[in-house]
C-alpha cells in the first residue's frame, strides 16, 4: 500500500489501508484515516488531520505553512473530513494564530485541479471548487456552493449555501445562499436555479426563493427593509430562512 520510494515521518500516523504513491512526501504530525489514497509526488506537512475515504491526487500540497507575512511559525492545524476529491496540483495550506489557527475542510468536497484554499478557511460539505478556483485567508464556504474555475474570492467572505459563481468571477462581497453571480465586474445574475433542482428543491420552493431574491435585488428596499419583507415571506417558506440568516451576519456586505 506504500510505494517504497515514498518518504513518511515516524512520527505520522497511517491507518493500515492507507495507500501512498511513488515519492510522496508525509511529514510529521500528520494523521490519515483509513480508506484514504495519496498521489504520486503529493507532499502533507503537519500538523494535518485528514479523514477517511479521501483521493489526494499528484502533486497536491497540504498543510503547508500560510502564505501570511506575519506568520512566525507558530503551531497551526489543518483539518479535512471525509471523502474529500482533491486533484492535481491544488494547495490547501494551515491556518494562522490571528484567525482559529486552524482551515478546516469538511466532507464529500470535490476540489479540481490548480485550487487553492488558504489559511483559516472553512469550506462545508458538497462543495465543488472548478479548475484554478482560488481562497484568500478566512474565507467561509457553505454547504453546496460551486465556484466556477478561475473564481478568485477575497479574504474575510462568505459564499452561501447552494450559491454558485460563474468562471472567472472576483468576489471582493459576500454571496447569499441560491445566488448566483458573474460577469465583470461580478454582479448577480438571478437564483441557482438549476443547482436547487438538482438536489431535489420542489418547483414551489425554487418559486418562494425567486420571489426572496427580488425582494433584496429588485425591490429598490434597503438591506434591512429587506431582510423584514425576507422575514414575513419565510413564514410560508422556510427555505428563506437561510436567506435571512445569512444577511443578519453578513460582514463585508453582499454583492448587490
Amino acid at each position: 500500500m506504500i510505494h517504497p520510494t515514498a518518504i513518511i515521518d515516524p512520527s505520522a500516523e497511517l491507518a493500515e489501508d492507507v495507500s501512498v504513491g511513488p515519492y510522496a512526501i508525509i511529514g510529521a504530525n500528520v494523521q490519515i484515516d483509513s480508506g484514504t489514497s495519496i498521489g504520486p509526488h503529493a507532499v502533507i506537512k503537519g500538523p494535518t488531520r485528514i479523514g477517511k475515504d479521501n483521493r489526494l491526487f499528484q502533486f497536491v500540497s497540504i498543510g503547508e505553512d500560510p502564505q501570511d507575512k506575519k506568520y512566525r511559525g507558530e503551531v497551526s492545524h489543518l483539518h479535512i473530513g471525509d471523502r474529500n476529491i482533491i486533484r492535481e496540483y491544488a494547495t490547501v495550506h494551515r491556518g494562522t494564530v490571528q484567525d482559529r489557527g486552524i482551515t478546516r475542510v469538511g466532507n464529500d468536497n470535490l476540489l479540481m485541479a490548480y485550487t487553492h484554499v488558504a489559511h483559516d478557511c472553512v469550506l462545508g460539505n458538497h462543495i465543488i471548487m472548478a479548475n484554478a478556483a482560488s481562497l484568500a485567508g478566512h474565507v467561509q464556504v457553505d454547504d453546496y456552493a460551486i465556484l466556477g474555475g478561475f473564481s478568485l474570492v477575497h479574504q474575510f467572505c462568505r459564499i452561501g449555501q447552494y450559491s454558485f459563481s460563474a468562471m472567472g468571477s472576483l468576489i471582493n462581497r459576500d454571496i447569499p445562499p441560491y445566488v448566483m453571480v458573474g460577469g465583470s465586474p461580478t454582479k448577480p445574475h438571478g437564483i441557482n436555479s438549476v443547482g436547487l433542482e438538482r438536489q431535489g428543491f420542489s418547483a414551489d420552493a425554487i418559486r418562494q426563493i425567486r420571489k426572496a431574491y427580488k425582494l433584496v435585488y429588485k425591490s429598490g428596499l434597503k438591506l434591512d427593509e429587506a431582510i423584514q419583507a425576507l422575514l414575513e415571506l419565510s413564514a410560508e417558506a422556510p427555505e428563506v430562512l437561510r436567506m435571512v440568516d445569512f444577511l443578519q451576519q453578513t460582514g463585508r456586505s453582499i454583492i448587490r
